[in-house]
């Protein structure tokens, strides 16, 4: 495996969207060590990266390029995870893969480090990462699952317009332009917006919220409601766990909230569902009179978690929890695998 004193030839691909930028400054800051990047970009135009100083080209991926590396971050397409994570995992290079192509294949483990490091396995070179959604609930609620027991959840979340990436925030701020212009009514009534149009997401996200992300499915669920309770069953080693979905786009910039209710196997007190929550590593639990929103978490590493109160009986717990899709809910939880393994002594 290629390896410098400093540590190995690290890839990235898609090195120039969101995720990868947010990606290539946690390797500048955190302990990772990194002999060498090669980023890479979808290859449409001409694309450079900033990494220590220098500014590095960016271009389509490359096979021959990739295998060189000890360790990929693929952070694109589900289609260019196909295309090359299998295979570079084959040849012995660690790949960490941000998409959902293989989260639920039995073989590729689902990791987040907080919760079930335990997962990674040195013969496994191909490491899947979760759900940005998903990711704030399964921290949260890690330890009540470990010392209690989850049976149910049942979970809304309103989540952030840079989830659906950098076309759909383009068109939340173009929306926002235009009906900058508007006011309340000569006589003091609030006005009624038209439905607007919208090309990127489903409906117009301005001063809105859209409760569909992904396509509805037959069951009348969507892809991110799906996904949220497929990947928290296996995350939490939980395959009888119930869980129902609600996903809403709101017309925040970058940080997923969720509105939670956790029924547990036996009663629970707030006062221990928040000793528990509070040793959670990953989770910054508020005090009891204040909470955190999008904005607060936006740039945060940790999920933070507010609002904890007792549900309908006696063993639902309520809580409220927001974190950062861009960092904890995807850039962030990559590179805290790529640390677990380079600290196993598996990156050499």
């Amino acid at each position: 495996m290629p390896f410098s004193r400093k540590g190995p030839v690290v890839g990235v691909v898609g090195a120039t969207g969101m995720v990868g930028r947010e990606l290539i400054e946690l390797l500048e800051r955190r302990r990772l060590r990194v002999g060498e990047l090669r980023p890479f970009s979808s290859g449409r135009s001409r694309s450079f990266v900033n990494f220590r100083g220098r500014r590095l080209a960016a271009p389509a991926p490359d096979a021959k390029a990739l295998a060189a590396c000890g360790l990929v971050f693929l952070v694109s397409s589900d289609k260019v995870s196909l295309e090359h994570g299998p295979g570079l995992a084959a040849r012995g290079v660690w790949v960490i893969d941000d998409s959902a192509a293989f989260r639920m294949d039995p073989d590729v483990p689902l990791v987040i480090p907080e919760v079930n490091a335990c997962a990674l396995r040195e013969g496994r070179r191909l490491i899947s990462g979760p759900n940005c959604t998903m990711t704030g609930l399964a921290v949260a609620g890690a330890a009540l699952n470990r010392v209690v027991g989850v049976r149910e959840v049942r979970v809304a979340s309103y989540q952030a317009v840079s989830g659906a990436g950098t076309a759909a925030l383009a068109e939340l701020f173009s929306q926002i332009h235009s009906l900058s212009r508007t006011h309340l009514r000569a006589d003091g009534r609030a006005p009624v917006l038209d439905p607007g149009q919208a090309s990127v997401l489903p409906r117009a996200i301005a001063f809105n919220a859209v409760p569909q992300v992904g396509r509805i499915g037959p069951d009348g669920c969507t892809g991110e409601e799906s996904k949220i309770a497929a990947e928290l069953r296996k995350v939490w080693s939980s395959p009888r766990l119930k869980i129902s979905a609600t996903a809403v786009r709101v017309p925040t910039i970058r940080g997923h909230a969720l509105a939670a209710w956790l029924t547990l196997a036996e009663p629970v007190t707030p006062a221990r569902a928040r000793a528990l929550l509070s040793k959670t590593p990953g989770l910054t639990l508020c005090s009891a009179n204040d909470y955190p929103t999008p904005r607060s978490a936006g740039g945060k590493s940790p999920v933070l978690a507010g609002r904890l109160r007792q549900g309908a009986t006696s063993r639902e717990i309520a809580l409220w929890i927001v974190s950062d899709n861009l960092l904890k809910g995807a850039a962030l939880n990559s590179v805290q695998i790529a640390e677990i393994l380079q600290k196993r002594g598996w990156l050499k």
